[in-house]
């Protein structure tokens, strides 16, 4: 790859629009749901997995359920994108779903 390609590449990875969103992770095997709401859902799942795989997650149920059930059983989905023009209110707007979707899912938080 050549310097021009590879600034293009950087530059259309720089631009990217972020998904943001609400997403649940599920424990297949014990049934339990948490939620939580991210700027950038694509990255957050690295995030959750990498703290749980460490054995580091702040929500201590959620690590219990990993260390007995293991990633298998564990799955991340996102049920809802959020989008407005206008980036000042996105924070509330996801605190605001994230909210009805702990409700609907009948969810923990995910932050503990």
């Amino acid at each position: 790859m050549d310097n021009a390609s590879k600034k293009d590449a950087i530059r259309d990875y720089k631009e990217r629009k972020q998904l943001q969103g609400v997403f649940a992770i599920r424990c297949e095997a014990s049934g339990e749901v948490w939620t939580g709401s991210s700027p950038n859902l694509d990255a957050h799942q690295n995030r959750e997995w990498f703290t749980l795989r460490s054995g580091l997650h702040r929500n201590k149920a959620m690590q219990a359920a990993w260390n007995t059930h293991g990633d298998a059983s564990f799955r991340y989905e996102i049920v809802e994108e959020v989008t407005d023009d206008n980036p000042l209110l996105i924070p509330s707007l996801l605190k605001d779903r994230e909210k009805h979707w702990r409700v609907a899912l009948k969810a923990a938080a995910v932050t503990g």
